[in-house]
């Protein structure tokens, strides 16, 4: 679909980044808009298909490579926290982002975290809790791989969904309601949404992995959304949202 990558959010705050998802093209749409890669704090990965981790190895690269040339300090004494459901798999993502360079010449390094339930990250800015899901239809006896997050910042309530089985499985983050849903159509009807939306109290939703329904209908989706209730919209490649 023009001008939607795959799915990949940035949360700003005090001058640090916190990254949520790695799709493809992240890094260079993060150059376009600005975002210095030298103040990356944190990575939170849902899942890891490679919708939403296809630019993660590019994202490590971009950020070590940055320090390399400017030989400048990258926060946090030259590293950062990704937290992923597999480590294993990132132990892959890194040697490819790292793939014949001299560790030594490494001067930022990731530090990665195993994703379990409940509170995973927290810091002078923002915190971070993981829920798991039904997206990939586990029943929990070998561990959880797909989660979504809620962050909390300011007093202010984000969550972000990544890829679930049904809206519902929100509802322990969400609670009595929160200042921005940020919420996957690629496996969900628009109007469903909308109305989980609006019954939990949403005060804004945006739509990313816009699934088959927006991308054959995409003005017509538009149009909807513009009537709703609630304050909805389809994100695009660099939109921008102030809390």
């Amino acid at each position: 679909m023009p001008n939607r990558h795959h799915s990949s959010a940035v949360l700003e705050i005090n001058g640090l980044y916190y990254w949520f998802d790695a799709g493809e093209n992240c890094s260079h749409r993060a150059y376009l808009s600005g975002i210095d890669m030298a103040r990356v704090r944190a990575v939170f990965i849902t899942h890891m298909h490679i919708d939403h981790i296809g630019g993660l190895a590019n994202l490590i690269f971009t950020v070590y490579k940055v320090a390399e040339r400017t030989r400048g300090e990258h926060v946090n004494n030259n590293s950062y926290d990704i937290f992923v459901p597999d480590l294993e798999l990132l132990d892959s993502i890194n040697h490819v982002a790292a793939a014949y360079t001299p560790p030594a010449a490494i001067r930022v390094k990731n530090v990665g975290h195993e994703v379990v339930d409940g509170l995973v990250f927290e810091d002078e800015n923002i915190r971070v809790t993981a829920l798991h899901n039904r997206h990939l239809r586990e029943d929990g006896e070998n561990g959880w791989h797909s989660y979504s997050y809620l962050v909390e910042a300011e007093g202010k309530r984000i969550v972000f969904s990544g890829d679930i089985l049904s809206p519902e499985e929100l509802d322990p983050l969400v609670k009595d309601g929160c200042d921005l849903l940020i919420m996957e159509t690629g496996h969900h009807a628009v109007k469903d949404v909308c109305e989980y939306a609006r019954t939990r109290g949403a005060a804004r939703l945006r739509f990313t992995h816009h699934g088959r329904e927006i991308l054959y209908d995409v003005e017509g989706v538009t149009a909807r959304l513009a009537a709703e209730t609630i304050d909805a919209a389809l994100c695009h490649d660099g939109d921008v949202i102030t809390l």
